[in-house]
């Protein structure tokens, strides 16, 4: 299964990933994220060392520049550039996590034909149609990635969404986008939440009730302030991430 997960800057996004992650590892799973975010920060978040040495693959301009050359007589860039290698020597290891962090292109044109760009969503392909795992890619905050196809090959779009009107405006916007490049399944989470108005407030303001529901944790918002993991935060969540990877399953098994 392969699972992308988007939604308005600040609601959580990489927190829920790095918990479904934790849920799923629990379950027996085997487990690669991807960090797709322009300012990635899940190394952090599941707790692994020397997160200062990881380079962002986005950041290596010049190898991608060269896998992504010009075919001769050509303006169009190399439809297959090779990336086997990349897959290869830069997944990290650690927890039982396997993680790759991919950054982002930072361009003022979303719609860019640049070589990094090109070169990624290669990447992102040739891993998101991989099977064998489950394969959960944080992406970058709003609708950007959508336009430019990087989710391609995802089985499932969650889009986390906070108790707030400007929230529910872009979650159903990315569920539009998402309709329109063919994500097979688009699903709403609900985080923040504080209380059963909170919950009917989501459920009235998308028009169907989200897979799982997180609170407001105290002690992830610390442990995220204090520069600790939020995968060791012992904090039961009320279940939500137990219910979302159920759910999950649960929809790829229809």
């Amino acid at each position: 299964m392969k699972i992308a997960i988007s939604g308005k800057g600040g609601v959580g996004k990489t927190t829920i990933m790095a918990l479904l992650a934790k849920q799923l590892k629990a379950a027996g799973k085997e487990v690669l994220i991807i960090d797709a975010d322009p300012s990635p920060h899940m190394a952090e978040t599941l707790g692994m060392e020397n997160v200062d040495a990881i380079t962002p693959i986005a950041d290596m301009k010049k190898l991608l520049a060269e896998r992504a050359e010009k075919t001769a007589g050509s303006p169009f860039y190399q439809l297959n550039p090779r990336v086997d290698d990349i897959l290869r020597d830069f997944l990290i290891e650690e927890n039982g996590y396997k993680l790759m962090v991919l950054g982002a292109i930072q361009t003022g044109d979303g719609g860019c034909a640049c070589p990094e760009s090109h070169v990624l969503r290669k990447i992102l392909k040739k891993l998101l149609l991989t099977g064998g795992q489950v394969v959960l890619l944080d992406m970058e905050a709003g609708v950007e990635h959508l336009g430019r196809g990087t989710v391609a090959g995802a089985d499932h779009l969650l889009i986390v969404v906070i108790p707030s009107r400007s929230s529910i405006r872009t979650a159903q916007k990315i569920r539009k986008l998402a309709e329109e490049v063919g994500i097979p399944r688009i699903s709403y989470v609900g985080n923040l939440v504080e209380d059963e108005d909170d919950r009917e407030f989501l459920r009235r303001g998308l028009g169907c009730s989200p897979l799982a529901f997180f609170p407001n944790s105290t002690l992830l918002r610390r442990a995220e302030r204090d520069g600790r993991a939020i995968v060791n935060i012992d904090d039961h969540l009320q279940h939500a991430p137990k219910q979302l990877m159920e759910e999950l399953f649960r929809q790829e098994d229809q």
